[in-house]
């Protein structure tokens, strides 16, 4: 009788797991990656909430996936399918905005030119520098720069998502990390 439940039960994981494959196989087949992702996460909710099998119906041409959780006793419930959602526009930034503040995209700079507003420094003698534009950056290297407010500065990219602040005059510069 043991030996007959151990066998019953390794045939029902065993189909359980051939079904969460299946399934994990046609969610890969999607593609557009917010469907994929909504297969995926109804694939994953069908498993938790019912460990014994879950399976994928493949979406037809413009349709988003549909996940159906088979039962022990080989019923199929169908859930809803779900309506892609629309991506949101919003105004695109303008370039100098960005700067510093966010992942490179393809149409950021890699140099932008700014005018000094105001300069301020800590207690380790570093300069918090404020620019017309709005944009505040913080030395964060303990090198001496000398500036004035109203001079003309540029910020580069650098290695390693570093920055860098200097003067066309003069052949140094300071690491700098935007704060604002």
């Amino acid at each position: 009788m043991r030996s007959f439940w151990l066998l019953a039960l390794g045939l029902t994981s065993l189909s359980a797991s051939a079904s969460v494959e299946q399934g994990l196989a046609q969610c890969a087949a999607v593609q557009d990656k917010l469907d994929r992702l909504i297969c995926y996460d109804k694939l994953a909710e069908s498993v938790a909430s019912n460990p014994a099998a879950a399976t994928v119906t493949q979406p037809q041409a413009g349709a988003p996936a549909a996940v159906v959780a088979a039962t022990p006793a080989a019923t199929a419930v169908s859930a809803a399918p779900v309506a892609p959602v629309a991506p949101v526009s919003q105004p695109a930034p303008a370039m100098e905005d960005s700067f510093g503040k966010v992942k490179k995209t393809e149409a950021e700079p890699e140099r932008i030119e700014l005018v000094i507003s105001a300069l301020e420094t800590d207690a380790y003698n570093n300069l918090k520098i404020s620019f017309t534009n709005g944009q505040v950056w913080k030395q964060t290297d303990g090198r001496k720069f000398k500036l004035k407010t109203g001079e003309n500065v540029y910020i580069e990219k650098g290695a390693l998502g570093a920055f860098y602040l200097g003067l066309e005059s003069r052949n140094t510069t300071i690491r700098v990390k935007r704060l604002k």
